[in-house]
């Protein structure tokens, strides 16, 4: 929640600090403040979402009681949910999966690129400036403290990583954090658009190298190491934005590109991190669309784990046309009754979440072998929580669906055998 990662936090501690910059104005080109950075944040869930989105003609349909797929294309390419929509004018309009595969295009070249560039010349050391080294590795340090207090399991299997590698993780999931935190913290009611209009430009500056404070510095000194482009970070807070005037989905369109927003740029700004296996035949782009995949399997079983607790704050993340073909409106949402049209409508729900996995698997084992063990963690262990609405009876309004500690335990050690295994040369992600 990564490729894809997930980072789930205990609702404690204190307020944070983190949202200076909606009470002053920016100071030019400061490079940071150590006074002005994120103390422990209270709860939140900053989750790892990812789509897949290949040019395969994937077809789907869904009714009261069955999902359907197929698709044909060259062998070895992920599926998009569909290529083009018609708009009620009749006209043909890029679909959410088209528009999502775009960006993943964009990063897998830069991906490509910075490979085919490093032969190009030598790598030369860094100029510092005299205290910042200390200040960039306290700021550094601090992240990692963040993720190890939040997302402790997460944080374990960053430690396999090269020490740049994981710090670098470490500021993209603060940053992920911080903006999450926005909309679903404890300030999140005094948000406005233009806060994150701000957001975003701050943002900007971050990428410019003019850090705001210290936990800003991480980053930008990250986007400067690896290939990561400001398009992901932007389209998150695109999200935050959706989340403020949004509470309703028309149907999986629409859900789906909320699920990129909010989670599958996780996958685009980590991928090029966490790193492709050198030795994978798998192409970029696949590994990219994989990634993807496990987001939006992880965001999917985020909103069928959390009805409930949406329904009480007004808001419903299911596909409102899938709802009416399985008979239930909002109403009966509201009403949280676990009724027979309800375990129908979520065994289908929880059977698409189920595919995006099987999806997310194939590209696991592309990655670069020190990042796979947190990546087949995050995987088993949000797959679980599916078989635990299952064993609920499907109660997602008043039991919350989680894996015990115990299992959790148990998954690890197999997430670390299943990193073991090495990219093959017949991935199902080689394209023909």
């Amino acid at each position: 929640m990564s490729v894809a990662f997930i980072w789930v936090v205990s609702p404690n501690s204190e307020v944070s600090n983190c949202f200076g910059f909606l009470e002053s104005a920016r100071e030019g080109n400061r490079l940071f403040d150590s006074s002005r950075y994120i103390s422990r944040d209270r709860s939140l869930i900053c989750h790892s979402k990812f789509k897949r989105g290949n040019k395969k003609n994937w077809k789907y349909s869904s009714s009261n009681a069955d999902l359907s797929y197929s698709y044909s294309g060259k062998k070895g390419k992920s599926p998009i949910v569909s290529s083009l929509v018609a708009n009620p004018a009749g006209e043909m309009a890029t679909s959410s999966e088209q528009k999502v595969y775009d960006v993943v295009l964009k990063q897998a070249a830069l991906v490509k690129k910075q490979l085919k560039n490093a032969e190009d010349y030598d790598v030369k050391p860094d100029i510092v400036l005299p205290g910042t080294l200390s200040l960039l590795s306290e700021a550094y340090d601090r992240c990692g403290e963040v993720c190890a207090e939040y997302a402790k399991t997460f944080y374990l299997g960053t430690l396999l990583m090269t020490p740049e590698r994981r710090r670098a993780i470490w500021a993209i999931y603060v940053w992920c954090r911080r903006t999450d935190e926005l909309v679903d913290g404890p300030n999140a009611s005094h948000i406005t658009p233009k806060a994150l209009d701000r957001w975003e430009s701050r943002l900007e500056d971050i990428f410019r190298g003019r850090p705001f404070d210290m936990l800003d510095a991480a980053l930008s000194d990250t986007v400067t190491r690896f290939p990561v482009d400001i398009q992901p970070f932007k389209d998150m807070i695109e999200g935050m934005r959706m989340d403020l005037r949004k509470s309703r989905y028309k149907n999986f369109d629409e859900l789906y590109l909320y699920c990129y927003y909010v989670a599958g740029t996780v996958g685009l700004m980590s991928v090029p991190i966490m790193g492709i296996a050198p030795e994978t035949q798998a192409t970029t782009e696949s590994v990219y669309n994989a990634a993807l995949a496990l987001g939006i399997a992880n965001q999917l079983t985020n909103i069928l784990r959390d009805d409930g607790e949406d329904a009480r704050r007004g808001r419903v993340y299911l596909p409102q046309d899938e709802l009416a073909q399985a008979g239930l409106s909002d109403e009966d949402i509201f009403a949280g009754k676990v009724t027979d049209k309800w375990r129908s409508f979520m065994k289908n729900q929880i059977k698409r979440a189920r595919l995006f996995f099987d999806e997310a698997e194939k590209g696991v084992t592309e990655l670069n072998s020190a990042s796979r063990w947190p990546v087949w963690a995050s995987l088993l262990l949000y797959r679980q929580i599916l078989d635990e609405i299952e064993a609920n009876d499907y109660n997602n309004f008043t039991r919350r669906a989680y894996v015990s500690k115990p299992k959790k335990v148990l998954a690890l050690p197999v997430a670390y055998a299943k990193s073991l295994v090495s990219p093959s040369r017949t991935s199902s992600l080689i394209q023909a």
